[in-house]
Parts: structure tokens; sequence; C-alpha cells
């Protein structure tokens, strides 16, 4: 199960497809974080997710949030799988150690070797404010994940 609701999430810092060092906490008091944990690039599902996520960017962006991927995969894997599906948010590695970070959230599978899927929406105060988890092969209902969004966004208003 992933971390709950109201706990304060684990700061991490994390290399992106750019090589640049990407860190929870630089986010506090400044934007709405969605955590898309996702099991590995390239695969069906995954694939069919991040299509949905860049397609409503926009709608993310009015909503004052700032979305980061996250799999157990290489910085050279997530540069290649970015540039093939047109992702500009921070695709990050949690590949040394493996699922380390992913773990922390409760969602690293030990067993596969992979991250589950789930989303986790942390607040500008840093706290969990909305978590779920999803069985592998289903992608995310980005409206349902943009409605929780929308009710996070207006809590803090």
């Amino acid at each position: 199960m992933s971390i709950a609701v109201g706990q304060t999430a684990p700061d991490f810092t994390l290399m992106n497809q750019e090589k640049k060092e990407v860190k929870l906490s630089d986010f506090a008091g400044k934007k709405n974080v969605v955590l898309v944990f996702y099991p590995l690039d390239w695969s069906p599902t995954c694939t069919n997710e991040h299509a949905c996520f860049v397609n409503e960017m926009k709608a993310f962006e009015t909503l004052d949030a700032e979305v980061l991927g996250v799999s157990v995969d290489s910085v050279w894997s997530h540069k290649a799988y970015a540039e093939k599906m047109g992702i500009k948010y921070s695709l990050l590695a949690d590949f040394q150690p493996r699922g380390a970070m992913s773990e922390k959230y409760g969602v690293f599978l030990a067993d596969k070797g992979i991250t589950g899927r789930s989303i986790v929406i942390i607040n500008k105060a840093g706290k969990v404010a909305w978590a779920k988890d999803y069985d592998i092969p289903v992608v995310p209902d980005l409206k349902e994940v943009s409605a929780a969004l929308s009710q996070v966004k207006a809590a803090v208003a």
C-alpha cells in the first residue's frame, strides 16, 4: 500500500532524463507535485499512460502542478523514452540503489524489481494530499487525478 494521505512526503533527489537533479523540496511552497510511479519505460500500458499525461499537460499546468514520472529505469532509458513520446516533464531514475525512493512511498515491488503503478499528489506544504494504487495493466483515469488535484488546489487557495 502506498504512503498515507496526511503524511509528510519523504524528500528525495533523483536525476531526470536531462541528467539534472530534481528534489521534491524544491517545489515546497511553489507547486503541487503529481508523482506518477510506473513500472517501466517502453511497456504498452506505461506508454498509454504517458501519452495521456502528454495530452493533458495543459490541464495539469493550470492546476498549478508539476508532474514527475518515476520508475527504476536509467537516465538513458528515460531520455530515449521522453524523446520518442514527446514527454516534457521530468522522468526520474530511481535506479541506484534500485527502487530506494519508491520504497519510501510504499510502491516498490521488490519481488519483481519494478515500481508499481501509483499516483501520489503532494501539496505545496509537502504533505500527501491524495494517493491511489493501480493494477499494473491499468491506465490511471486522468480525469480522476485532475479532480483530486483541483480539490488540493482549492483546499490551499
